[in-house]
């Protein structure tokens, strides 16, 4: 059973609700950041929480990289139940390697040096990893020999956490979901969660999972309380110690809330520390102020996010107003977020061109930003269209409502669901305009269909990481 977070007014909890608006006029007036949701957790209880719809609060969001902190927690959980060591040499896990994995610095990598991103290479080896032995990246990570000496060096590295989680599942016998369901999902009331396994039977760990917001903000509220949640100590007060302070310096990284250091699977930050994911989704936990910030999002300047957290939120923690129009305002304004459907039209002037053939999708622009579509065809419904987006393999049809979004779950052609919300509209006699948004991840998918071309534009403004397949646009 779901458990909730306890809800009171921001005044309730000295928090200026001022702040929290302010909050909002910093995210929602730059242009580069679109954000789908925002949680503000203090002394323990929700004082501000909004979804920018077409998300929704129970619909689960792909976590990126923030998936990397909850596999420091199984990594915890596992060393308490002595499944492993951090001091243990990575091979050790891996004895069937142990011929193989002849370079020194390979062998001398442990899982402390995993857990904190010092494996001793310079620079992110999943490509190599995966490549050169896709069946089993623990092998093609080791036989990549580091770069420097393990622990002299940070890189953010994505088969160090997948070594991390790959060793907790093989000393478990079970997938992560499985094994943080008894000690973490329950005893904090999160529900179903999703996660992303290579190969099949072996989650990601380092990315990959589906998880809704408020388990987000749950996760963080457990490290903040050190460990504790309830009457239970669920994680040991020295794991969380170790996990969010600096096990490495990072002075090289570009963004100063990226180079404050990096614990275990928690980065470091001029406030507090915190687990992030790409393109916004994050678990921002700051202790001084016994407070937790959960946000996802879409956007590629994750920096300005967390100066808008600095610079608007930090200043009305503790701080109480008087105002009670601030917090009607702040109401008001949560339930009223929405993102901007795409305009346009609600019936060309004729329909018997645009139903007649499927339009192929031209692959002209950059391939980061590409769709792997290779058709889309329109068909009419009443009060709006379909559009059916095909692939090689595989084909997806989404209902397109004029003047807002239609959220629908259709089913892809291998029985997947994938919920989406799609708006869009004719724009002339010859030009037909959709956007898609994939509900449980942060992507959206913009559509141009030019009839005068017979040609389509399928184009993500932030390509999703991994594949952007129809099939693994959802929480498996």
């Amino acid at each position: 059973m779901a458990k909730p977070l306890p809800r009171s007014s921001p005044q309730a909890q000295q928090v200026d609700p001022a702040a929290l608006l302010a909050l909002l006029d910093a995210l929602e007036g730059n242009p580069e950041i679109e954000m789908h949701s925002l949680m503000v957790v203090c002394h323990g209880h929700v004082v501000a929480e909004g979804w920018w719809a077409p998300y929704t609060p129970e619909r689960r969001q792909l976590l990126y990289s923030l998936s990397k902190s909850f596999t420091s927690t199984a990594a915890a959980f596992a060393q308490a139940e002595g499944l492993l060591g951090l001091d243990d040499p990575l091979v050790a896990h891996f004895p069937e390697l142990d011929t193989e994995v002849v370079d020194p610095r390979s062998r001398s990598i442990t899982l402390r040096h995993v857990a904190s991103m010092a494996s001793g290479h310079t620079r992110d080896t999943v490509d190599e990893a995966f490549s050169r032995d896709p069946e089993e990246p623990v092998r093609g990570f080791l036989l990549t020999p580091p770069d420097r000496e393990p622990g002299s060096v940070f890189a953010y590295n994505q088969p160090c956490t997948y070594s991390l989680a790959s060793v907790v599942q093989r000393n478990a016998g079970m997938p992560l979901t499985e094994y943080l369901r008894p000690r973490l999902f329950d005893p904090l009331g999160i529900e179903d969660v999703g996660w992303h396994a290579w190969p099949p039977g072996r989650e990601l760990g380092f990315t990959g999972l589906h998880a809704r917001t408020e388990d987000v903000a749950k996760l963080g509220q457990l490290y903040l309380q050190r460990g504790r949640w309830g009457n239970e100590q669920l994680v040991s007060e020295e794991w969380v110690a170790a996990a969010t302070s600096r096990q490495v310096d990072n002075p090289g990284e570009h963004d100063p809330d990226w180079r404050q250091g990096y614990g275990f699977q928690f980065w470091m930050a001029r406030h507090g520390f915190r687990g992030d994911g790409a393109f916004g989704q994050l678990c921002v936990v700051l202790p001084e102020h016994d407070t937790v910030v959960a946000t996802t999002a879409r956007t590629e300047q994750l920096q300005a996010v967390l100066d808008a957290l600095w610079t608007e939120l930090l200043p009305g923690l503790g701080r109480a107003t008087e105002d009670p129009g601030a917090e009607a305002e702040l109401g008001r304004r949560l339930q009223a977020l929405r993102l901007p459907a795409c305009p346009g039209k609600a019936a060309p002037p004729e329909w018997g061109p645009w139903l007649s053939d499927a339009f192929p999708v031209a692959h002209g622009m950059p391939a980061s930003s590409h769709s792997a579509l290779a058709s889309i065809e329109v068909s009419r419904y009443d009060g709006g269209f379909v559009l059916e987006l095909s692939e090689p393999d595989n084909a997806l049809t989404v209902a397109v409502g004029p003047n807002g979004w239609t959220v629908s779950e259709p089913r892809d052609r291998h029985g997947g669901v994938v919920p989406v919300a799609a708006s869009g509209g004719w724009l002339d006699g010859e030009t037909l305009r959709a956007a898609v948004f994939f509900l449980e991840t942060p992507h959206r998918l913009d559509l141009t269909l030019s009839l005068a071309g017979r040609t389509a534009a399928a184009v993500w403004p932030h390509p999703p990481l991994g594949g952007d397949r129809l099939g693994e646009l959802h929480s498996p």
